[in-house]
């Protein structure tokens, strides 16, 4: 609607200049005035044609700044009645309209602390996952190839309750979840592992801390025994000696160095 009132104006300001010079001929005709018969012809450079409409809003809420358009920002999630809307031509014309201004607010939750989010690697580059990302207590912790793309391999590091001893909350995109890798004693996953690895909700229990050992290994604060793969996509479990081909070792590696 603005645009066709735009260029209405814009033919009257034409038809203004043309009427502006009628006078002086208008007792004769227009064949007397103008030869028909003959054409002219006129060069030139077309230098900027606009037809601009600026936008500009008033009676916001606080943490809000007008703006062509309304500039990003946040302010208390509700609903604002009574916000203005103006739309400006560029010959000072206007249109005002009064709205709604829904403001949505969502949680934002702090990143972990530098250096504590991503996982526990060995030699071949695998680390802890969680099977099919099933968020859920004793969902199966298996041994995978640790990445940036893949939220199963995803995990923050926390400092255990004993000293020199770490827990692993499972955090997707950094994200925790409230559960922590832990060796139960038991097959809690029903695979047939005793010492099998899996989620439980995160608690200050020996059965969650890990201690870092001198020779690569993470050992159970509750059943001494290690961490162990048995192949890649296979149930992490605790063993009472490394494998002797290096996969019980593990080095914690910062999300920022996982690979891609």
């Amino acid at each position: 609607m603005l645009k066709g009132k735009l260029l209405n104006r814009a033919w009257i300001v034409i038809a203004g200049i043309f009427l502006a010079a009628w006078p002086v001929a208008a007792h004769h005709s227009f064949e007397s005035v103008f030869d028909q018969s003959k054409t002219a012809k006129f060069t030139g450079t077309v230098t900027k044609a606009s037809c601009t409409v600026t936008f500009s809003q008033s009676n916001l809420p606080a943490g809000l700044v007008s703006g062509n358009p309304l500039v990003p920002g946040s302010a208390v999630p509700r609903i604002y009645t009574g916000v203005v809307y103006t739309a400006t031509d560029p010959l000072g014309s206007t249109f005002s309209g009064t709205f709604g201004l829904h403001v949505f607010g969502h949680v934002v939750v702090p990143p972990p602390p530098p250096g504590n989010f991503g996982n526990e690697v060995n030699p071949f580059g695998n680390g802890f996952d969680v099977y099919q990302q099933h968020q859920a207590v004793n969902a199966i912790i298996a041994g995978w190839t640790a990445t940036k793309a893949d939220p199963a391999t995803h995990f923050i590091r926390l400092s255990g309750t004993h000293t020199g001893a770490f827990q692993y909350e499972y955090a997707p995109h950094g994200v925790g979840t409230g559960l922590c890798v832990s060796d139960p004693g038991y097959d809690a996953a029903g695979t047939g592992l005793t010492n099998g690895l899996v989620l439980r909700g995160c608690n200050t229990g020996a059965w969650q801390q890990f201690v870092p050992q001198s020779n690569g290994t993470l050992a159970n604060l509750a059943t001494g025994l290690v961490v162990s793969p048995n192949g890649t996509g296979a149930q992490l479990r605790g063993t009472t000696a490394p494998t002797s081909w290096g996969g019980s070792r593990y080095t914690w590696t910062d999300y920022a160095h996982l690979p891609g």
